[in-house]
């Protein structure tokens, strides 16, 4: 099995709009944190730089992966500055806290 882990930083107007969307696909499983930064319009200069925006992560099988990715594009496009980004990374192993065993794949 050939995990990923796909992270993406959206407007947190737009976060519901993501979910509704995952939650469609049958997406198992996500995190939701909120954040805080800048980036594309970094005028940090203001002392009110901070945007907030949520942090997505999920771990899904590589087959899976363009699919979700090209859903949260979608989803959480808005066609502006800071709209947010999207990242996939290799995950080499997933455990589970509760077993200690390794995730299968049919968690996924």
């Amino acid at each position: 099995m050939e995990l990923k882990k796909i992270v993406a930083i959206v407007r947190a107007q737009a976060l519901g709009d993501v979910e509704e969307q995952l939650v469609e696909m049958r997406v198992k499983g996500i995190s939701v944190t909120r954040v805080k930064g800048y980036g594309e319009n970094d005028t940090f200069i203001n002392p009110d730089w901070r945007f907030t925006h949520a942090r997505i992560e999920i771990y899904a099988e590589v087959s899976m992966v363009d699919t979700i990715v090209e859903a949260i594009l979608k989803s959480a496009h808005v066609g502006l500055a800071g709209d947010g980004i999207v990242a996939v990374q290799p995950v080499e192993r997933l455990y589970r806290i509760r077993s200690g065993s390794e995730v299968s794949e049919s968690e996924i």
